[in-house]
C-alpha cells in the first residue's frame, strides 16, 4: 500500500529540497544525500513553471506538486500505482500526523544566526564559501554557498508553496525558512551537512547538487506514467 507522507530532513534541507531555482525552460537538479553512516541516496528534481517533481530512485517514489492547481501526485514504481488528492488537503493531513508525532508540543523557538567562515573552495565546478547556521549559539549546519547560482526566482517559489499552508505547518517550517532568509546574502547552497542531533561533530545528513541542468520538460514530466493505476485517497482524520 502506498505511503502518503513525504519523507522529512533537517529544517534547511527540507527547504532546499523544494526551493531551488526555476527556469522557463525548466531546471533539473541532480541531489545526494548520505546519511551519519555514509549511504547515499539520490534524489531528482524537476522544475518548470509552478510545478515540482522529486524522484526518490531508491525507494521507487515520486512527488508531483502542482501549485497553481492545488495538486499533488503520489507515485510508487514498484506497484505502479499512483495517488491523486488537492495538495492543501494533503498537507492539512500531514499538518495533524505531525501534530500527533510530537504531542508535546512545537519546540522551542531559537535564535538563528549564520556567520561565514571565509573558507574558499571548488565544489561541483562552484566557487563557494563555508558557512555556519547557528540556534542559541550552537552549529547546528555547515553549508557551501556560492553566487555563481542566479536566486532571483527561489523566493518566488517559496511564496507559491507556502501560500496554502496551514498554521501548523507554516510553524514547522518557521525556522527554515528563517535559516534560508539569513543565508540567502551567501547565494546557493551546493551542499548542506546537518548537525542537528549529534553531539560529536559528525553530520547525520549531507545533502549536496551534484549537477544543474536546464533544458525542455515535457508536460508528461509532471503526470502520472501512462498504465499506472489511480487508487483512492484515504478518508481525511479528524
Amino acid at each position: 500500500m502506498m505511503n502518503s507522507r513525504i519523507p522529512m530532513v533537517g529544517s534547511s534541507l527540507t527547504v532546499l529540497l523544494l526551493m531551488v531555482q526555476l527556469s522557463m525552460a525548466g531546471t533539473v537538479i541532480e541531489q545526494q544525500v548520505k546519511d551519519r553512516d555514509e549511504r547515499p541516496t539520490q534524489v531528482i528534481l524537476y522544475f518548470s513553471g509552478n510545478q515540482l517533481r522529486t524522484d526518490h530512485p531508491e525507494s521507487g517514489m515520486a512527488t508531483i506538486l502542482d501549485f497553481k492547481n492545488d495538486q499533488i501526485v503520489l507515485i510508487d514504481h514498484r506497484s505502479k500505482n499512483y495517488l491523486s488528492m488537492k495538495l492543501s488537503q494533503w498537507e492539512k493531513q500531514t499538518a495533524i500526523q505531525l501534530k500527533k508525532d510530537n504531542p508535546a508540543g512545537q519546540p522551542k523557538e531559537r535564535v538563528i544566526t549564520v556567520r561565514g567562515l571565509g573558507e574558499i573552495a571548488m565544489v561541483n565546478g562552484y566557487k563557494t564559501e563555508k558557512v555556519q547556521v547557528l540556534a542559541d549559539g550552537e552549529v547546528i549546519e555547515e553549508h557551501s554557498m556560492t553566487k555563481d547560482i542566479d536566486m532571483n526566482e527561489v523566493d518566488r517559489i517559496m511564496e507559491i508553496g507556502a501560500q496554502g499552508l496551514s498554521t501548523e505547518a507554516r510553524s514547522q517550517l518557521k525556522e527554515g525558512r528563517e535559516i534560508h532568509r539569513k543565508l540567502k546574502p551567501y547565494g546557493f547552497s551546493i551542499r548542506v551537512t546537518d548537525y542537528t542531533t549529534t553531539t560529536d561533530r559528525k553530520g547525520i545528513d549531507v545533502l549536496e547538487v551534484k549537477k544543474i541542468e536546464r533544458k525542455e520538460l515535457k508536460p508528461e514530466v509532471f503526470q502520472p506514467p501512462a498504465g499506472y493505476q489511480k487508487i483512492t485517497p484515504p478518508p481525511a482524520k479528524k
